[in-house]
């Protein structure tokens, strides 16, 4: 099936998936995607970049948006790059899906009421990690007082990792879908490249290593990606802050970078299906990010 045999009774249209750090953002487009595309982690600022995932049936074309995690505690240039990112999805959008986490209500997650507070679009509001949530009792009454907060389309309590009411909000989103033609082809699932995935797929398996605040320090760049009869080779290039941050990436005789190229290759070639020759470097751009300049040599443009 291809866009010019879709039906006048099609819908198309996006749906933008925003809300605080951690919440569950990455983990619900990925499984409603059926594939690994957004990088995940219990780390803030996992999701540094906008990411398109592309749902497609007979009758539907929903565009997710994967955005990063909204939050006011820094400053510099990277966030104000995220936060713009964050708005400029809810501008070219038809429904907002925000994710708030069973029985914990933040600051955070205010901050998120508040700027969405005077949008016309419908907000579909799901409480997630009730897997997690030992005393059900005390659910409802979170999602009344959550409900009163403000009109939202629908409240649907879900646990995204366990993909526990996912069908019930693909349902809800598609309601709310114009009629319109497919914007991309229906085989497509992310507006992104392999190269881009690819360089995500490290930066997480380093995320997932090192301490709280040096993986928001890093990222990562795809230098050489070619591909062979043998497979494909792929040079890749971590970008830190400091000297002291190369020694930590690197580990005692290089075991922190080889231990990551390792189970990063592992990802790379379940999405490439062939094998897979990484190499990596780590390289210092002191400051990068709170450099605008820098951040769009590395690809952060809005």
């Amino acid at each position: 099936m291809d866009i010019s045999e879709v039906t006048p009774e099609f819908r198309c249209g996006y749906a933008t998936i925003i809300g605080r750090p951690n919440v569950g953002k990455s983990t619900l487009l990925n499984m409603i995607i059926g594939q690994k595309l957004s990088i995940t982690s219990r780390k803030p600022q996992t999701t540094q970049r906008r990411l398109l995932g592309i749902k497609s049936g007979s009758d539907y074309q929903v565009i997710y948006t994967d955005t990063p995690g909204m939050q006011s505690k820094y400053k510099d240039a990277i966030n104000r790059y995220m936060r713009r990112e964050i708005i400029s999805s809810l501008s070219h959008n038809d429904v907002v899906v925000f994710m708030v986490e069973s029985l914990k209500w933040t600051v955070a997650d205010e901050e998120i009421l508040e700027t969405i507070a005077d949008t016309k679009i419908p907000v579909l509001l799901l409480v997630n990690k009730i897997d997690k949530t030992k005393d059900k009792e005390k659910l409802l009454p979170y999602i009344q007082k959550l409900s009163e907060r403000r009109k939202f389309a629908d409240l649907i309590p879900v646990s995204a990792r366990n993909s526990i009411n996912l069908v019930e909000v693909e349902n809800t989103i598609k309601t709310f879908l114009p009629l319109g033609p497919a914007e991309f082809p229906i085989e497509q699932i992310t507006d992104k490249s392999e190269r881009f995935i690819i360089a995500e797929f490290i930066r997480e398996k380093l995320i997932r290593k090192l301490g709280k605040e040096l993986p928001y320090r890093i990222t990562v760049t795809i230098e050489k990606f070619a591909r062979e009869p043998e497979g494909v080779t792929i040079h890749a290039i971590i970008w830190v802050e400091s000297t002291s941050q190369k020694s930590i990436v690197i580990g005692k005789d290089g075991g922190m970078l080889k231990s990551v190229g390792e189970q990063a290759r592992k990802d790379i070639k379940v999405l490439l299906d062939c094998n897979v020759y990484l190499r990596t470097w780590v390289k210092v751009k002191k400051n990068w990010t709170d450099d605008e300049a820098a951040l769009k040599q590395f690809g952060f443009e809005n």
